[in-house]
This record gives C-alpha cells, sequence and structure tokens, in this order.
C-alpha cells in the first residue's frame, strides 16, 4: 500500500529533524533520498496537471492560452474547439 502524501512528508521530516540532531545510518538514508524522489514526482505531476487544466484570459475577455496547452487540454478532451 503506497503511503498517503502527508505520511511521506511527516517521514521525510523526521529523517530530516534526525540527520541534524543523531545522524542517519546508511538505509534510513536510502530511505530519505527514495521518499525525496517520490514527493517531487507527486509535485510535479500534480503541478503539471495544475498548468494543463488552466486557461488564460486577458482583461478584454480574450483567451490567450499557448497553443500547446490547447493541444494537451484537446488530447485529454477538456476543450471542444
Amino acid at each position: 500500500m503506497a503511503e498517503q502524501p502527508q505520511e511521506r512528508l511527516a517521514r521525510i521530516n523526521e529523517l530530516a529533524h534526525k540527520a541534524k540532531t543523531v545522524g542517519l545510518t546508511d538505509a534510513e538514508t536510502a530511505e530519505r533520498q527514495a521518499l525525496r524522489e517520490a514527493y517531487l514526482a507527486d509535485f510535479r505531476a500534480g503541478f503539471r496537471e495544475q498548468i494543463e487544466t488552466t486557461s488564460f484570459v486577458n482583461k478584454q475577455g480574450k483567451e490567450w492560452t499557448p497553443k500547446k496547452v490547447i493541444e494537451i487540454q484537446k488530447k485529454r478532451g477538456l476543450r471542444q474547439d
């Protein structure tokens, strides 16, 4: 069962505190690195999702969403134009 993001972040913070106070074993260092990589992968995926589902509109009401984002939105069925 995969860890929840909150649990993963709590464990990263726990290991960071331990690293500053008493140090980490080799196994804990490897665990911390794996947790960091998983956290960053989740963050990047969430950020990509947010960018790919955003439309930009100027003050005059004209859309100026980048063409690359529009094409991604069309492929995902988020746009019909």
